[in-house]
Formats: C-alpha cells, sequence, structure tokens
C-alpha cells in the first residue's frame, strides 16, 4: 500500500506561507523604516527652518538695534557739538560785554593823556610824573586786553574798509590817495579777531 504524500505536500505550502508572509513583515517594516525616516527628515526641515526664521528675525533685530544705537551716538555727538557752540557763544557774548565796557576806560585813559600839552609835561616836573603814571597805566591795560584777545584797530594812512573802519566825514587831500584813512578820531578793537568795535575814520575824498 502506498504512503500519503499530502503532509509534505502541506508543509512545502506552510514553508511557503509563512516565507510570503515573512517577506510581507519585511517589507512593511522597510515601508515603516522609510515612512519613519521621511517623517523624522520632514520633522528636521521643519526644525531647520523654524530656526532660519528666528535666526533672520534675531538678525533683523539685531541690525535694528545697530541702527538705533549708531543714531543715538550721532545724536548724542550733535547734541555735544550744539552744547559745545552755545557755551562758546555764551562765554564770547559775556567777553563781548565786559571788553566793550573796560573800551571806555581805554578811551577815558586816552583823553586824558590827550588833555595835556607837551609843554606843561615839559615845564611841570609834577604834571609830568603824573602823565608817565596815567601813561604807564594805559599800557599794561592795553597790553593785558591784548593777552585776552583784545587788540586795537590804527588804520591811519590804510585803504578804508567798510568791514574794520567807519567813517565819519570825508575830505580832499591834495598829497593822500583818494580812499585812504588821513584822521582816527576813536581806534578800534577786535576780540579774537571779530571787529568788536569799528575804529571812527576820516576818509579822503576825491576831488572832484
Amino acid at each position: 500500500m502506498s504512503k500519503l504524500r499530502t503532509p509534505s505536500i502541506w508543509n512545502s505550502n506552510t514553508v511557503r506561507f509563512y516565507s510570503e508572509k515573512k517577506s510581507n513583515e519585511a517589507n512593511e517594516s522597510e515601508i515603516d523604516a522609510e515612512a519613519e525616516a521621511e517623517q523624522n527628515l520632514s520633522e528636521d526641515a521643519k526644525r531647520i527652518q523654524e530656526l532660519e526664521s528666528k535666526l533672520l528675525a534675531k538678525d533683523k533685530e539685531a541690525a535694528d538695534l545697530k541702527d538705533r544705537l549708531i543714531r543715538s551716538i550721532a545724536d548724542f555727538r550733535n547734541l555735544q557739538e550744539v552744547t559745545k557752540r552755545d557755551v562758546q557763544k555764551a562765554k564770547d557774548f559775556a567777553l563781548q560785554k565786559f571788553a566793550k565796557d573796560l573800551l571806555e576806560s581805554v578811551d577815558n585813559f586816552g583823553h586824558a593823556l590827550g588833555a595835556v600839552k607837551t609843554e606843561t609835561v615839559e615845564q611841570h616836573e609834577e604834571v609830568a610824573t603824573l602823565y608817565d603814571g596815567v601813561k604807564m597805566t594805559k599800557d599794561v591795560f592795553e597790553k593785558t586786553l591784548t593777552r585776552h584777545g583784545l587788540e586795537k584797530i590804527d588804520p591811519l594812512g590804510e585803504v578804508f574798509d567798510p568791514n574794520m573802519h567807519e567813517a565819519t566825514f570825508e575830505l580832499v587831500q591834495p598829497d593822500k590817495e583818494p580812499g585812504t584813512v588821513f584822521f582816527v578820531q576813536q581806534h578800534g578793537y577786535t576780540l579774537n579777531n571779530r571787529v568788536l568795535r569799528p575804529a571812527k575814520v576820516g576818509v579822503v575824498k576825491e576831488q572832484e
């Protein structure tokens, strides 16, 4: 009697079934792994994109802060310059007003010396001593003013300059060049190279 081979057929099918099942499971695992890898890559790309966005935002914020800082520094320096100029103007104005008041004293010294005749000085020793004392005081006073930027304008013989001189009268002078100063009625003064008081002068007039 022949033996039945059904079990061996069954075993072969079973093996093939299990083999296919294992293969399917492997494929599914590979698919799951690929899906997980793709998901991880997608999440990483999303994180990178978020980080790049944050970095761009920080860069923009830093640029804005830098621009504001530069503007603040520029404004501060401008304020310093304006304040410095204002302080200097205030000092110059105060000094200018004070210097103008001092010019009256200088003029008075000149008037006092001019009022004394040469003969009187030569004939009277006491007057000569007083005259020398007043002149010495005037010289010291003028030197002190010069050290502080105040200088005399003495334009005798110079060409008339409306920026430095004030013409009080004109006369024809045949031996002098028209337009030149032939008489100084009152000396002018400059303060730090700026005209504090123009010199009052007589100017040579052209012959008609």
